[in-house]
């Protein structure tokens, strides 16, 4: 079945331009989702407009797909392998060998934080434990915060969250070598710094961080937590096969007005793109790009007019 629009990736980036594309009500539009993610990890997002309270990634995925499905979008869980460009169309591949074949293409593949499978992470990821100082510094707020990093990117991260608590504890969990000058800087911001790896993230009340035992079995108490353990993979695997333009950092490069890549009809959004990777960037990213996508598709197949309820206004017999 050949699709208008094909996108892998069922995020905040691609759900909202399934939703954009799905109510024009014209295009034929399929999304590819393997069903996990990095939103799916966050058990609650606090700063999007309109959930004060916070709401999880998995409620809000769940809603965006019902609300995508509503306008006419259709879903399939798949992983894609392949991607191949044709001279009208994109051929994707998926795990089975599955095939899906679309006239436009969204990558909205996305970043995974890295972090250790250390017990208490997950159930406190979004909760009480944050990965985006711009997203939820404020939950930190004078309140007695631990640091789970690596090497320098910890560093810079404590750096970050020190302006705004002066309780912070930097674990670099890894081991991994911080500069002199990093170390002089947390001993003058008055950071306590401990090089040794963490055990376990210990909660209560549904995923709300109480302490941090390290392997020696010293504790330290928290009320709030985040990661910094840097080099999160970008899954720009699609966008290398088809020969999207990427920075230096592997996330993929496109036109800051349209979101469409230097691949004709092909566009990205979300954290795959050069952007502040932040779930309501993302959001806007994927509304863009389904707008964008719709411009071109109307140009490759423009849509017939409605038919009229209105008689045809004449002046045939008149004076």
């Amino acid at each position: 079945m050949k699709y208008d629009a094909v996108i892998v990736g069922g995020g905040f980036a691609g759900l909202q331009a399934a939703i954009q594309l799905g109510r024009y009500s014209v295009h034929r539009v399929l999304v590819i989702d393997a069903g996990v993610g990095r939103s799916t990890l966050c058990r609650s997002y606090h700063n999007i407009l309109g959930w004060p309270d916070g709401i999880s990634g998995e409620e809000l995925r769940q809603k965006g797909r019902q609300q995508a499905q509503t306008a006419g979008v259709e879903f399939i869980t798949d992983r894609i392998i392949t991607a191949e460009k044709g001279d009208d169309h994109f051929l994707l591949t998926g795990q089975q060998g599955q095939q899906y074949e679309g006239t436009t293409l969204l990558l909205a593949t996305g970043v995974m934080d890295r972090f250790p499978e250390l017990p208490g992470i997950k159930a406190t990821m979004g909760r009480t434990l944050y990965v985006c100082p711009d997203c939820d510094g404020y939950e930190i707020e004078n309140r007695q915060t631990v640091l789970l990093g690596s090497g320098d990117a910890g560093a810079n991260m404590a750096f970050i969250l020190r302006e705004r608590t002066g309780d912070l504890t930097y674990i670099n969990h890894e081991r991994e070598p911080v500069s002199q000058e990093n170390i002089g800087r947390l001993l003058d911001e008055g950071i306590r710094y401990i090089e040794q790896a963490a055990a376990e993230v210990v909660h209560e009340k549904d995923g709300y961080i109480k302490q941090v035992i390290l392997e020696d079995g010293e504790t330290v108490p928290a009320e709030r937590g985040f990661i910094a353990f840097g080099k999160n993979p970008v899954h720009s695997e699609l966008a290398a096969q088809l020969g999207v333009t990427l920075h230096k950092n592997k996330h993929a490069e496109a036109n800051k007005r349209s979101l469409m890549t230097n691949v004709e009809h092909l566009w990205v959004a979300g954290d795959l793109a050069v952007h502040a990777e932040q779930a309501t960037v993302a959001m806007g990213e994927g509304a863009i790009a389904g707008i964008w996508m719709n411009k071109v598709l109307k140009k490759l197949n423009p849509p017939k007019l409605p038919v009229s309820k209105h008689a045809v206004y004449s002046t045939e017999g008149t004076n």
